[in-house]
């Protein structure tokens, strides 16, 4: 199950998983997806390495700054991963 955690100005939405457990360790994988007039631009990072399984449409650049979003997030996402995603009343 992916649940929302925000939308940027570029119409790019972020969700996150569920806490996966794999030999004792907890990740989280957070996807990034935009409209395109052709489908979508997206990619994948596993949280807590950090390591992106997919990159497809988004610049270097565009990688770096979520990157550096998701250290900055990372303790939310998985709070929020935790608890089934973002409860708003």
């Amino acid at each position: 199950m992916m649940y929302p955690y925000m939308t940027l100005a570029d119409d790019t939405e972020i969700v996150h998983s569920q806490i996966i457990e794999k030999n004792g360790k907890k990740k989280v994988i957070v996807n990034f997806e935009r409209p395109t007039e052709d489908g979508f631009d997206s990619a994948r990072c596993e949280l807590p390495e950090y390591i992106w399984t997919e990159k497809e449409g988004y610049s270097d650049a565009e990688i770096s700054f979520f990157e550096e979003l998701l250290r900055n997030n990372a303790h939310l996402l998985y709070k929020y991963a935790g608890n089934g995603g973002i409860q708003i009343a």
